[in-house]
């Protein structure tokens, strides 16, 4: 067998490990879960009219989907940064480093499982948003590549994810970094509201900023759109930019991700 087919060979095993973890421990998937359900509610029934008008909220209910999606994965990503130092923490890696496995099966493994729980916080929050008016009005096929871009954004920020957990030194400064970064990235951005309501030097950073683009790639394809189109080359080619984005992201840290890991295992 091959380098690439034991790793992803070993890494399907590391993935049903950490899923079996997932399933001894159902309060991982509330908080992945739960959190982003009282966004929805928070912005759509407290702030929705506020932002888009008492004839707009409908209206802006739809908008707000997109932005919740992609900031629910990315903040699942705080579960790979978690499950890395925990299992540093409690020697877990040391066993793994004793078996006769690929170096990158548990870092695959590890960003697989939590593709799944993405996965699975994607549908709650599929149905959550159909509960508060919100509709697909774009085709099957649009639709699906609406969600499959948002699962390529949340694989991608798992590797990141990999590395802060790799390098954090306890679960305590994990659970710290792990989220710190998400919050200017998400909220400078096209998540809540168009980025034309912005400054202007926050606007520019918030057109060009990967979580802007897989949203508009995102309500492009489900028909979402709120308000005036945005303008920009970000915007205009939001799915091209979004994939592009994903890519670059990956390209990045999936090597550091797993040169971090063979430096850990190797001590």
């Amino acid at each position: 067998m091959n380098s690439l087919a034991k790793g992803i060979s070993d890494g399907g095993i590391v993935t049903w490990r950490n899923l079996t973890n997932v399933r001894r421990n159902p309060d991982w998937l509330m908080a992945a879960t739960l959190q982003p359900i009282m966004f929805v509610l928070l912005f759509a029934y407290v702030f929705g009219n506020a932002i888009g008008g008492e004839a707009g909220g409908a209206a802006y209910r739809e908008f707000l989907i997109a932005g919740i999606f992609a900031q629910t994965v990315a903040f699942n990503s705080a579960f790979t940064v978690i499950g890395f130092a925990n299992d540093l923490q409690k020697g877990i890696i040391d066993r793994f480093r004793s078996l006769p496995m690929s170096r990158i099966a548990v870092v695959l493994g590890r960003t697989t499982s939590d593709l799944v729980v993405s996965v699975v916080a994607l549908v709650v929050m599929s149905l959550c948003g159909l509960l508060v008016g919100w509709r697909i009005r774009g085709s099957f096929w649009d639709a699906l590549l609406g969600y499959l871009v948002m699962l390529m954004f949340a694989w991608a920020l798992s590797w990141v994810g990999a590395l802060i957990g790799l390098a954090a030194r306890s679960v305590e400064v994990a659970q710290s970094a792990g989220l710190i970064w998400m919050f200017p990235l998400s909220f400078i951005s096209s998540a809540f509201v168009p980025t034309d309501t912005l400054p202007a030097f926050l606007k520019a950073i918030a057109d060009w900023n990967p979580f802007t683009a897989v949203i508009n790639a995102t309500r492009d394809l489900f028909g979402n759109r709120f308000g005036a189109p945005p303008t920009g080359w970000p915007a205009e080619n939001a799915a091209l930019y979004a994939i592009l984005c994903c890519l670059a992201i990956i390209a990045v840290f999936a090597p550091l991700a797993t040169a971090r890991y063979r430096r850990v295992a190797s001590k």
